[in-house]
């Protein structure tokens, strides 16, 4: 019986003993530590270090900035004379971000601080060894995108809605300016594009890189551009149409971007500052007083002045056969007798002289006769050299079916 009571009380403490066990391997599974995820930037991990990010105020410099870091005077002295040749402190400038990284003992010292001018670039003052400064980016990658539509409303706002940058319609422009122009693009008008587009870290947009290849149509054609450089020097490059010509012509198709054509060149027009009927031998393009005007053509400054009907005024003279004159400006920017080139601002939109709102009244001459530029054929461009012509087709017709492709399943 006594032998029965032992082998009790030793199965009793054989399971007390197992459940305490038990019990104690629970608690330390529960009270292990989880390790934070590594969160790098600026090639540093960041759980590594107590942060400050802020933006530089007014008043602000780089000196008062780290001085606040437990540094003294002759402390920040020397650390501006260290780094004076890798990172000019005076180029900080208000509200643009900064980061403090101070280290996570008790001293909260600073290790490192970073200046950040742009989304892309930073420098980096490295306090943690010797005091070195770098300048550094953020890696880019760059992402294809083909889009087809029709244009509802201006093309920036068209391309706001299908969110691309509408900062592409400008670089558009500029490419389309010998080619089209843009005041008579009309709602419905179809268009394909294909481009670039720059990302941060992967992540972050940072706008659009490069113009592939794009169609509009333009008095129901479709005017086709594709980049090449014949050479292979890409800063030469160049933008061809369908069949290798170049769309750099002569003369710009309108000495501003984006506005409206209020009055057009006319035999007979009721002036609404004299209230009589006249001819009208120019263009008036609409737009706020201060918008760039550009010389349509290279040339030189013939006339650069102030009448009572014309306001202040430039022209400008081709060569023996073509002259242009951009009437109302606000201000000139050139002189007489000076050398322009085409798309060169020449002035300001403004009001001055016999006008009833800011806009700039361009007139254009040939062989001494002012005509109407908007019915003239201007001179057009010569198709590349044919030893170019077979690789330009080779890289040309690929992406022009992509973008018919992409522009014909936009409309199913």
């Amino acid at each position: 019986m006594i032998s029965n009571i032992f082998q009790k009380i030793f199965l009793l403490f054989l399971l007390s003993t197992f459940i305490i066990s038990c019990n104690k391997t629970k608690e330390e599974e529960i009270i292990v530590p989880k390790s934070k995820p590594k969160l790098v930037e600026f090639g540093f991990n960041i759980n590594d270090f107590n942060i400050v990010n802020d933006t530089i105020k007014s008043g602000d410099t780089f000196g008062s900035l780290i001085e606040k870091q437990n540094l003294n005077g002759r402390e920040v002295y020397d650390i501006v004379a260290k780094v004076k040749d890798s990172f000019d402190v005076r180029s900080i400038k208000k509200g643009k971000a900064y980061t403090i990284l101070r280290s996570k003992d008790r001293t909260n010292k600073i290790q490192v601080f970073i200046y950040q001018p742009d989304k892309l670039n930073f420098y980096m003052i490295d306090f943690r060894n010797s005091i070195a400064a770098h300048k550094k980016a953020r890696p880019l990658t760059f992402k294809t995108r083909t889009i087809a539509g029709a244009l509802n409303g201006s093309l920036s706002e068209t391309l706001q809605n299908l969110k691309v940058d509408p900062d592409l319609a400008i670089r558009i422009s500029k490419i389309y300016a010998w080619s089209i122009d843009f005041f008579k693009l009309k709602k419905g008008d179809e268009f394909a594009l294909k481009f670039t587009e720059r990302y941060i870290n992967d992540t972050i947009y940072d706008g659009v890189d490069s113009l592939k290849a794009a169609f509009f149509e333009y008095k129901g054609k479709k005017v086709y551009a594709f980049p090449f450089a014949p050479e292979g020097n890409t800063k030469k490059q160049q933008y061809f149409d369908e069949e290798g010509k170049t769309l750099k012509n002569f003369f710009l198709k309108a000495p501003l971007k984006f506005v409206n054509i209020t009055s057009r060149f006319a035999k007979n027009r009721f002036h609404p500052v004299q209230l009589i009927w006249k001819a009208h031998k120019g263009t008036d393009y609409a737009a706020p007083t201060g918008t760039p005007i550009m010389t349509t053509a290279a040339g030189i400054v013939e006339q650069a002045g102030f009448t009572t009907g014309n306001g202040n005024f430039v022209k400008v003279k081709h060569d023996k056969t073509y002259s242009t004159q951009y009437l109302h400006m606000s201000k000139i920017l050139v002189r007489r007798g000076q050398r322009v080139t085409q798309g060169q601002v020449i002035g300001k939109v403004g009001s001055t002289g016999l006008a009833t709102g800011p806009h700039v009244c361009y007139r254009f001459w040939k062989n001494g006769v002012q005509i109407d530029a908007l019915r003239l054929n201007l001179p057009t461009s010569s198709p590349m050299d044919s030893k170019y012509r077979q690789k330009y087709m080779a890289y040309m017709n690929p992406l022009k079916r992509e973008l018919d492709s992409v522009s014909d399943a936009s409309k199913k």
